[in-house]
């Protein structure tokens, strides 16, 4: 297996900050399309854990647009072969203390590049 063929690291960077973008401008039909659409999808959030696609998809649909403007301080994007990867990230939210942390994995399906997991955290 090779680990960041460049190409694969250029694909899957696209798909994460267009996931970026859509998160920040609270385009819920690109994060919705961005998730893989399957009961085994899981996104365990600050306040919440969420199992399988329908979850995820109702979370988003119900959350507040509010606050969600953040400053990406790190990110690091890993592939493993041409169909799997990480992206981790450290951010920062105006007013909020501490620094947030986001992990995704990313798996290729027929329909493109697709989150299966991922988790938000703050650190105090």
């Amino acid at each position: 297996m090779e680990i960041n063929l460049p190409d694969v690291i250029a694909e899957v960077r696209e798909q994460f900050e267009r996931y970026e973008r859509a998160l920040t401008s609270n385009d819920v039909a690109v994060l919705d399309e961005l998730f893989w659409n399957s009961p085994h999808t899981l996104r365990y959030g600050a306040g919440e854990n969420l199992y399988g696609y329908d979850q995820i998809k109702a979370f988003r649909a119900a959350r507040p647009s509010k606050g969600l403007d953040r400053e990406v301080m790190k990110s690091v994007i890993t592939t493993y072969g041409r169909d799997f990867a990480t992206c981790n990230m450290e951010f920062k939210r105006a007013g909020v203390p501490g620094t947030g942390r986001q992990s995704q994995t990313w798996v290729r399906t027929p329909d493109g590049w697709r989150v299966c997991a991922a988790h938000v955290s703050q650190m105090a």
